[in-house]
């Protein structure tokens, strides 16, 4: 009997006792510290849970479908708790599998799962449980009203949504509920609500919603809660009343205030946690000190939403990208950038757009002037910034052609003050132009009502 069925059947027989459940890894496949993980193991936790990806690293890799790591360091990761999970006989819980949560992404990590089953000796059960949509689903509820954007994002169209590579949806923690309810030992999900990762077995098990909710949402980073912030696993230990977090990094300390300042972690409203089935109210929650790395958190509570809502999210293919690294200590080159800019753009493109049409974008950023963001007032010019150029194509060749024609103008480039005409720039590398790829954008980034997740969310079951 697995861990979670022995659980339940101790509740319903009245044995309650509080649970505890390892955070591994803020995101799996960068590394889970050794020394910390065995000393989290050496608790006897009751579930080990791991986030694996992020919107945070951007579009590519929904786009593209490619692990934001390596294949080796996401198997070296994998084959690490695996094994744990395992010897301990305790469930493990995968979300947002190979980063973006795609089709491809999923597939790549059961596909290294099993690889390290057979060569470990391991047999369990595991859990699959895509995040993909139906496209032609997803513009049904379009026409129907039941989408709305996030974040300033236009209005989502058909065309928009056939457009991209890979449609996802974050999954709320019932698709986990389901897999646990299946007899799982291993459950790995597309794209996820991080909070579904520790939340769904808890709240089965009958423990609070808001409780579990609050633990995962903190304990989904690992130790980035913690003093000083870091990825070593954290230890959660629920009861009915609340929860206890403490690193198993001995350097770092979970405090009150550190803890606290976690609820500004990816939410626009401090006091409010918005998952598919509802939000978790933080207004009324404290946090106090059990010793000096220990901090215990109590008061969140769950408010149900009437209507369940999922988050979309989808890339597309932009173009090709070009980039041009260099730097200036001039003074007069760098006073002058924006004349610098504006003057080479038009130049190349009467040079390289001859009887066509602009098919390309220049984009120019000046390090350590206004390459993050413009300068406040009042500004001082630096003594040397940083020159980056980038080029979006249709292709690669066109990306390199437009961008190699810039570069070797902006050597050359006249501009006032300047005594001689060469040598006001540097380039680090040679050559100075590196393609860098395709380039996605996020065009999905809504918001679509469901009936019935146990349709959008299947879960899948085998024997390994």
């Amino acid at each position: 009997m697995s861990r979670f069925a022995t659980l339940r059947a101790a509740f319903a027989e009245g044995r309650r006792r509080p649970i505890r459940i390892v955070g591994a890894s803020g995101q799996l496949g960068y590394g889970v510290p050794t020394a910390a993980f065995e000393a989290a193991l050496a608790r006897d936790p009751d579930m080990i849970g791991c986030d694996m990806g992020s919107l945070d690293i951007g579009p590519y890799y929904l786009g593209s479908g490619e692990m934001a790591v390596s294949r080796a360091s996401a198997r070296r990761d994998l084959r690490k708790v695996l094994l744990a999970a395992r010897r301990l006989d305790i469930p493990l819980v995968i979300g947002s599998a190979g980063s973006a949560g795609a089709a491809p992404h999923l597939d790549g990590v059961l596909e290294l799962i099993r690889e390290i089953a057979a060569e470990d000796g391991l047999s369990f059960r595991l859990a699959s449980i895509p995040a993909d949509i139906d496209r032609e689903a997803c513009i049904a509820a379009i026409e129907a009203g039941g989408v709305r954007s996030l974040d300033g994002m236009p209005e989502l169209t058909a065309e928009t949504v056939r457009g991209v590579t890979h449609l996802v949806a974050q999954m709320g923690m019932e698709a986990f509920q389901r897999a646990f309810e299946a007899g799982a030992d291993v459950i790995v999900a597309g794209r996820a609500c991080d909070t579904g990762i520790f939340a769904a077995m808890p709240i089965l098990l009958g423990f609070p919603e808001g409780l579990a909710i609050h633990l995962a949402k903190i304990v989904e980073c690992a130790s980035v809660c913690c003093v000083p912030g870091g990825r070593d696993p954290i230890l959660a230990t629920l009861d009915d009343e609340g929860f206890e977090l403490e690193s198993m990094n001995p350097d770092r300390a979970a405090t009150p205030s550190s803890v606290a300042a976690h609820s500004l972690y990816e939410q626009s409203d401090p006091f409010s946690i918005l998952e598919p089935a509802g939000r978790v109210d933080l207004s009324e929650v404290t946090y106090a000190a059990l010793d000096a790395r220990r901090t215990r958190a109590e008061g969140a509570r769950f408010v149900p939403t009437d209507r369940y809502c999922i988050k979309l999210e989808g890339a597309a293919a932009l173009g090709h990208r070009s980039i041009l690294l260099a730097a200036s200590a001039d003074p007069s080159f760098i006073a002058n950038t924006d004349e610098i800019a504006e003057g080479l753009e038009a130049l190349v493109e009467s040079l390289v757009c001859e009887g066509q049409e602009k098919d390309y974008r220049l984009i120019f950023r000046f390090y350590g002037k206004d390459g993050v963001r413009k300068p406040v007032v009042p500004h001082v010019e630096p003594g040397e910034i940083g020159v980056v150029v980038e080029c979006l194509a249709p292709t690669e060749a066109r990306a390199t052609e437009v961008l190699r024609t810039a570069k070797q103008y902006l050597l050359h480039f006249g501009f006032p003050g300047r005594k001689s005409t060469a040598g006001n720039l540097a380039f680090p590398f040679t050559p100075p132009e590196i393609y860098a790829g395709r380039v996605y954008e996020l065009t999905v980034f809504h918001l679509m009502d469901i009936a019935a997740p146990e349709e959008v969310f299947p879960v899948r079951v085998e024997e390994v």
